[in-house]
């Protein structure tokens, strides 16, 4: 779907001006940081203004993963996802957004929530950053640098949204 096209839910978007208009009032968006053998995620408020961490969901199958994510979707009614992409840092995309892409539409199968792909650039090293400078030691970095990352992803959608 490119962004020229009418917004419909279950489908992905890049453009956050494109993805709003379909989130139901005071309900919440779930931030995904998807790796190869987790899936960090983020909570934001039912105001849409602030990301908080919330678990890493080691991968096992995609239909397991997308069973506990939607399982999750329905208890903090959520109306949207907010995807971390990987995009390269000369802004091309490699084997790691390809695989995002595809998860994207995997999910977009089985689910009718909308979902906003966001460049997360630099995001899961800002997390690692922030905890280094937090004094972390590194097995504790290793548990919680995905969701970490997660909620860096939605914090930056949740602003753009705003302005």
């Amino acid at each position: 779907m490119t962004d020229a096209e009418p917004p419909s839910s279950g489908q992905t978007y890049e453009d956050a001006t494109l993805f709003v208009p379909l989130l139901a009032p005071g309900s919440r968006l779930l931030g995904l940081d998807l790796g190869t053998k987790t899936i960090g995620l983020a909570l934001s408020d039912v105001n849409r203004t602030v990301a908080s961490s919330m678990e890493t969901i080691r991968r096992k199958k995609f239909s397991i993963d997308v069973l506990r994510l939607l399982a999750i979707a329905d208890e903090h009614r959520i109306s949207g996802f907010v995807l971390g992409l990987p995009v390269n840092m000369d802004a091309s995309e490699g084997p790691r957004a390809q695989a995002t892409r595809s998860f994207a539409r995997n999910l977009n199968q089985r689910s009718d929530l909308p979902i906003l792909l966001w460049d997360e650039r630099m995001t899961t090293q800002a997390a690692t950053r922030l905890l280094i400078e937090a004094d972390s030691s590194r097995k504790r970095r290793a548990q919680v640098v995905d969701k970490m990352a997660a909620t860096l992803i939605l914090q930056g959608a949740l602003d753009r949204m705003r302005h």
